[in-house]
């Protein structure tokens, strides 16, 4: 199955530039996201439930979607979202799929996501990384769809949340509220948004009756080098440390 998808544009790779992230309307046609929709919900039924991690209450995902999933798979692996990712990041030559996720946020299961860059956990030698984070049916601003502290991306690793009670960015870095918050953002079937993975980004809680669902895949630059970092997804993997993440866990989009 393949989905139409479009490329950013020279005014969305800007606007990302500076400030850390971008909304990209209309990412893929509707009907495709409809299509996707119907199959996250297969996913995310299977999916193990349980867990009471801080994550867990922030939301509940399928990983690995696109291994599983041909349609999923098809997407992330599409050249013009690969492009997409080598335009927003600027200056790298290629991008591998680090990971894909489903996300799922439930009024009066989950809460909201604590505000957090992504990048403190990766065993990755640069930082040169960011999500695609595609809404698969309508998301309202009130149903949790993601906010992002504009150009915060620039002040470099602020350290990991999710660790311990209190760790989120805002309370440990409290001038963070200096910087301008992106607006509430209505989301459509098909609409994304892309952050790096040093922007410092969060959600509120779901007040809608129905989950909010998404699909998430993960780029960064072919080039970074494996440190060695105790990581989930890489250990085990015989992966060499100061070498490129040359394995089928972490694939280039299409030429």
């Amino acid at each position: 199955m393949e989905i139409p998808v479009r490329e950013a544009t020279d005014d969305e790779a800007a606007f990302f530039h500076e400030h850390g992230w971008v909304r990209l309307g209309r990412l893929i046609d509707p009907d495709a996201a409809a299509e996707l929709r119907e199959r996250a919900l297969a996913h995310l039924r299977a999916r193990e439930r349980g867990g009471r991690t801080a994550v867990d209450r922030a939301f509940g995902q399928s990983r690995d979607v696109a291994a599983a999933d041909e349609a999923f798979g098809a997407l992330a692996l599409d050249p013009r979202m690969g492009r997409t990712a080598v335009r927003l990041l600027h200056g790298v030559r290629a991008v591998r799929v680090q990971v894909t996720n489903l996300l799922v946020k439930e009024a009066g299961e989950h809460g909201a996501t604590e505000f957090h860059q992504d990048f403190p956990w990766m065993p990755m030698d640069r930082s040169a990384m960011l999500t695609v984070w595609l809404a698969l049916a309508d998301v309202p601003a009130d149903m949790g769809a993601l906010r992002f502290y504009s150009g915060s991306h620039r002040h470099g690793l602020l350290g990991r949340s999710f660790t311990r009670p209190g760790d989120d960015q805002l309370s440990q870095h409290p001038w963070l509220k200096e910087l301008e918050l992106s607006p509430p953002l209505d989301l459509a079937a098909g609409d994304a948004t892309a952050h790096h993975a040093l922007t410092v980004h969060g959600a509120p809680a779901n007040r809608h009756d129905r989950p909010r669902l998404s699909f998430t895949v993960t780029y960064f630059d072919a080039d970074a080098l494996y440190t060695g970092l105790p990581y989930a997804q890489t250990d085990g993997l015989g992966l060499e440390v100061n070498r490129p993440f040359e394995h089928e866990r972490f694939p280039c989009p299409r030429p």
